[in-house]
């Protein structure tokens, strides 16, 4: 070891490796609760950053099997390493690598010594390796690498320890890897011309020579000009003149180079068929496995409807006393039965307080998704969702995308990145939306347990939880006609293949699974203080204002001659009544109120009322504000024609009174079911808007796909609510 000091803090180190090499558990296991996501400079894609140590910053880049750039996540790992669009270049390189498939990631190794800089090889699950008898000789590893090679078993804090101590001591000595091979001299001379032609790195000069008709070359033309593609091109007919293929030169040169020299260090010892092997003969069965996947998502969504209720309830319970506390003290401090009042009662903790009851199932459901991530049985179902993702028009490559947008659209969206042929990844971002996130459960859960029966369907299932779960079946069914329409209108290739290296099972480590379910939460909460906070804040004032003096008067008027009439219970019971009256009045008075009345004409088809109506645009910032407006309408005293304390009632059964001026209930079945139906089709989310713009760099396909599947979700709810009230669910009660 030298006597020099870490670099300035604080030091960067790039983790990069083949996808389901554990990356990013232990990016996980190295940065805990230190993480903080952001976007790379001038790009829009995800810059993942964690503290390791306190001098020292780790970034996990985008999972690749190769520097060649495909995808534009790829492309965003070259440039990282590269130092084209980060602060500087990585101070280190960690490529973690699979023990139990590790001459499959030495492809990537060598093109990662080629960069010439410090490099650090962490092969990972050991443990399983061991079990799978595969020996590795790590000692052997370091002499044919001549880089530092450090075993590592994610889950083991003492295996964390060495990986930390030997990431410090590669950062004091800065000792950058070295090539071991030689490339083609035809082939070499015209990747020193052109990288001196074009300045850029000698590195990305044979990148770009090899990686024909890759986004490589977009990437060498913006930064070059033009004419530099028109250089590389000259270069590598050149070079096919020679006798040379660049891509073949590559592929033959590392693998080679790889059989003869980490072949001898890694031995694999007699085994029969692995717990793996055994597992996906029944998992990945053509039969059975896509019956299990399908029972496996229904209990998933099912246990997300019935098992957080009683935490739900809790919440609930605390929000309410939340309300009658503050109400209490703003009366006792002289404040009460003003604008403010009505503001943090009615408008923040009804509203705010409405959507945080809905945590417990976006935590359920973070927690079955990282669980089925981490024990190596996502992969299994992308392979498995292959075949009928090709009757839309995808591949297995668009299941990640599509699974990830249950949780939320937005990280869906970037998931996108990894897919290479970009029909069908343009057709993966249009219909992405239609998997009903997390944001949307809050309103299936409301309107379900609402005007859904809670009746058994074979004595065995709750017919509430299979609501629960069609919403989520609608939008995959509808995501197929438009997956391939968007393909065939494209004008973009529409050829495509899938190949996913599937990982060994193993045990989920709590720490990754901790950590995602509370970064999901803290996003959940953020999201509820800032943009629900905000949301709540503009809808209760455009439902308070104006007040008008005249509707207090005629009310007064009322009061003061009833209280002349009757007296006693039956008197406390008119008064009540009146105070509703006039809570009413002076909500259809109020600029909501005059806003959901000039709409409602063109909501009326689907059964709602102006109520509705307001709802459904004021969601537009974020789906769960629709509670909020419910939240915020009804407790600011609609006229709900009940003898009850409203106080008391919780939001569903304010729905449930709810009346149209000549009576009839404003919800009914088919009602809850056109609602329903509505926000499991439509966009109605301004980020994933501005996700789709970012990720096709187009507001013409971001607008036609908000409108597109906005006058979609209103035609499904027209339809929904006129067959229903055919085939008579208006007459059903819960």
């Amino acid at each position: 070891m030298t006597s020099q000091s870490v670099p300035t803090l604080p030091a960067k180190v790039a983790l990069i490796g083949n996808p389901n090499t554990g990356k990013t558990t232990l990016f996980n296991a190295l940065t805990g609760l230190s993480q903080k996501t952001g976007n790379y400079p001038g790009v829009t894609v995800d810059k993942k950053v964690g503290s390791m140590d306190q001098n020292i910053e780790l970034i996990d880049l985008p999972g690749t099997y190769s520097l060649a750039g495909r995808s534009p996540d790829e492309v965003i790992s070259i440039q990282v390493l590269l130092g084209q669009i980060a602060e500087q270049k990585p101070d280190l390189i960690v490529v973690v690598t699979d023990a139990c498939q590790f001459k499959r990631s030495c492809f990537l190794v060598t093109q990662l010594m080629e960069l010439e800089q410090p490099l650090l090889v962490a092969v990972n699950m050991m443990d399983l390796a061991e079990k799978a008898k595969v020996q590795i000789d790590v000692d052997g590893l370091k002499k044919v690498l001549g880089v530092e090679v450090v075993p590592v078993i994610a889950k083991q804090s003492s295996s964390l320890d060495s990986l930390k101590d030997c990431v410090k001591d590669a950062l004091k000595k800065k000792v950058p890897a070295k090539v071991h091979w030689t490339w083609p001299e035809a082939f070499e001379k015209e990747g020193v011309k052109l990288a001196k032609a074009l300045s850029i790195p000698l590195p990305l000069a044979r990148r770009a020579l090899i990686d024909e008709g890759l986004p490589t070359e977009q990437l060498i033309a913006t930064q070059c000009g033009d004419k530099a593609i028109e250089q590389t091109r000259a270069a590598r007919e050149t070079i096919k003149a020679a006798g040379l293929s660049p891509a073949r030169v590559e592929a033959e040169l590392r693998h080679n180079w790889i059989e003869t020299n980490i072949g001898p260090v890694i031995t694999q010892g007699e085994r029969g068929p692995s717990f793996t092997d055994k597992v996906d003969g029944i998992l990945l069965h053509k039969f059975f496995g896509t019956v299990i996947f399908f029972s496996l998502m229904t209990f998933v969504f099912m246990a997300i409807f019935d098992w957080a209720g009683p935490l739900m309830d809790l919440i609930d319970g605390g929000v309410g006393s939340l309300g009658e506390l503050a109400g209490s003290g703003l009366q006792a401090a002289g404040l009460g039965g003003g604008p403010l009042e009505s503001l943090v009662c009615q408008g923040i903790i009804a509203g705010v307080g409405g959507v945080l009851v809905f945590l417990p199932q976006i935590l359920l459901l973070f927690l079955f998704l990282a669980i089925l991530e981490d024990c190596g049985y996502m992969a299994r179902a992308a392979f498995l969702m292959d075949r009928l993702l090709r009757f839309a028009g995808l591949s297995g490559h668009a299941f990640v995308p599509l699974m990830s947008s249950f949780a939320c659209a937005v990280p869906g969206l970037m998931a996108t990145r990894t897919i290479s042929n970009r029909s069908e990844r343009f057709a993966t971002i249009f219909v992405a939306p239609l998997m009903s996130c997390s944001a949307r459960i809050p309103v299936y859960t409301l309107m379900i347990a609402a005007f859904v029966p809670g009746d058994k369907v074979f004595g065995l299932f709750s017919l509430q939880a299979l609501v629960f779960t069609a919403m989520y079946l609608i939008g995959i069914v509808v995501a197929i006609p438009i997956s391939l329409a968007v393909k065939k209108f494209s004008g973009f290739s529409t050829e495509s293949s899938f190949l996913m290296e599937l990982p060994t099972y193993k045990t989920p480590s709590a720490k990754t699974v901790f950590l995602r379910v509370y970064q999901a939460g803290k996003a959940f909460l953020t999201r509820a203080g800032t943009v629900i906070f905000v949301a709540s804040v503009i809808i209760w004032a455009l439902s308070y204002f104006p007040r008008s003096q005249e509707i207090h008067d005629s009310h007064e008027v009322m009061r003061t001659e009833v209280q002349a009439k009757k007296s006693g219970e039956e008197l406390e019971t008119a008064l009540k009544k009146i105070d509703s009256l006039e809570q009413g009045t002076y909500l259809r008075e109020s600029y909501l109120g005059q806003l959901g009345q000039f709409i409602e004409p063109a909501v009326k088809p689907a059964g709602w009322d102006w109520s509705v109506g307001i709802a459904v645009l004021a969601s537009f910032p974020a789906r769960e504000v629709v509670i909020s407006v419910f939240g915020i309408v009804y407790d600011l005293g609609e006229d709900l024609d009940t003898e009850e304390d409203d106080d008391s009632k919780a939001l569903t059964n304010k729905l449930k009174a709810a009346k149209w001026p000549d009576g009839r209930p404003v919800f009914n079945l088919p009602v809850a079911l056109s609602i329903l139906v509505f926000f499991a089709l439509c966009m109605q989310c301004a980020a994933t808007v501005a996700t789709v713009k970012q990720e096709t760099n187009s507001w013409s396909w971001a607008m036609l796909s908000f409108f597109g599947l906005t006058f979609v979700a209103y035609i499904a709810a027209i339809l929904s609510y006129q067959i229903g009230m055919a085939v008579g669910l208006g007459d059903l009660v819960q």
